[in-house]
């Protein structure tokens, strides 16, 4: 075992679920929002890609009110309020609210209380705070929980974007509400050679900018008339979260390809939709090692997966390089990659000098170490990469953090 790495041993991300005891559905919401979020958890201490997620509903002894909520202790706090009748009529709760609420404005943007109006009577708590209006929502409770999934991904991207800034740049005090609105733009790769492609991604854009979440959310912007269309194409995708429509061109077309590794290269968020309709006579490896959505029928309800999915990327993608910001320190020669390394991204790219590529330093004999996002790897995939560069250590972020060393 080596010296352990420095940093922050704190949460970077807590997720709190606030509800009256009276409110028998309360518990089912939260404990579907604890599964969700917690998965993937390897380590209490860096949260692997899980999030850690607590309740406030049970009454301290001899109170009328759960705990306290710790504004300060993470980077990031969400407080997920399930707002209905039995919160909206009980004093102690309403002043327990008002509190949660007055509180987080107070620390700017990195804590951040979401009502969820479960009925109309809770909107009536006497707080600002714009509401998730479960209420409204169509279908069942189990449909409402998914689409609540959605839009609190949605919420979370914004704060752990809020986050990354300040870890960024410590000490600047502008306002960072322009920043927290700003959209993610999404690049939808796709070819034109067959009509699957070009079919499917306009309803995947129809779709994102008809939901009023996802537009207030998501990008989807062409190349504007008047500019190159290469030099805008790789622009895009190094800013992007990307779809790439694997469709039964899709592998035979050069600027998909392109696409595909400039993504991997820029370390983007990429999943990949699979809608092969008959066959692909040669698959392009590089599709490999992201999210795979099956989207044959592209109905509504399978883009909607798919939408979820890419927003958990974009989510996951935030969180890792929160934790590179306030873990890391200075580890200019250390390669921080935000999934499981692959050829690619050893052969493309750069340790944070930006000088390097980590191969280049393997075959200078120099120290060359590679850090990734838990679990470790297999044992097979760490054969196949050891072989091809021996001298390339490969550690997993909570491998590297105890310092350990093979």
């Amino acid at each position: 075992m080596g010296k352990s790495v420095g940093g922050s041993t704190g949460p970077l991300f807590a997720v709190y679920v606030a509800w009256h005891p009276k409110f028998r559905g309360g518990g089912h919401i939260a404990e579907a929002l604890r599964q969700y979020f917690r998965r993937d958890i390897y380590d209490d201490v860096t949260g692997g890609l899980g999030i850690s997620v607590l309740f406030r509903s049970t009454p301290l002894e001899n109170t009328a009110l759960p705990g306290d909520i710790n504004l300060r202790e993470a980077k990031g706090t969400a407080i997920i309020l399930l707002a209905e009748e039995h919160m909206a009529s009980d004093p102690d709760w309403i002043a327990y609210v008002r509190n949660l609420a007055d509180r987080a404005d107070k620390t700017g943007l990195h804590a951040r209380l979401f009502p969820v109006s479960i009925g109309a009577a809770g909107m009536k708590l006497g707080i600002q705070e714009q509401a998730l209006r479960w209420d409204s929502w169509a279908g069942n409770d189990r449909a409402r929980t998914t689409r609540l999934i959605r839009e609190l991904v949605n919420c979370f991207c914004r704060i752990m974007r809020h986050c990354l800034a300040r870890l960024q740049r410590p000490g600047q005090t502008s306002d960072g509400l322009p920043a927290y609105l700003q959209k993610v733009k999404v690049f939808l790769s796709h070819s034109k050679h067959d009509n699957r492609g070009e079919s499917i991604a306009s309803r995947l854009r129809e779709h994102l900018q008809a939901e009023a979440a996802l537009a207030s959310f998501f990008d989807v912007q062409d190349i504007p008339a008047g500019l190159r269309f290469d030099a805008v194409l790789l622009t895009e995708v190094r800013l992007s979260a990307m779809v790439a429509i694997h469709t039964d061109s899709y592998s035979s077309r050069e600027w998909c390809r392109r696409e595909v590794i400039e993504a991997k290269r820029c370390q983007v968020p990429f999943i990949v939709a699979n809608c092969l309709g008959h066959i692909d006579e040669r698959s392009f490896p590089y599709l490999g090692n992201v999210p795979i959505i099956q989207l044959h029928a592209a109905s509504p309800a399978r883009i909607d997966v798919l939408v979820c999915r890419l927003l958990e990327e974009v989510l996951r993608d935030l969180l890792w390089r929160c934790r590179i910001e306030s873990s890391a320190g200075r580890a200019p020669h250390v390669l921080f990659l935000a999934r499981p390394p692959e050829l690619l991204s050893l052969l493309a790219s750069a340790d944070r000098s930006g000088r390097h590529t980590i191969l280049e330093r393997a075959i200078e004999r120099r120290e060359a170490i590679v850090v990734y996002p838990d679990p470790p790897l297999s044992a097979e995939e760490e054969r196949l990469l050891h072989a091809v560069a021996p001298r390339v250590q490969l550690r997993s972020f909570t491998e590297w953090r105890a310092g350990v060393i093979r």
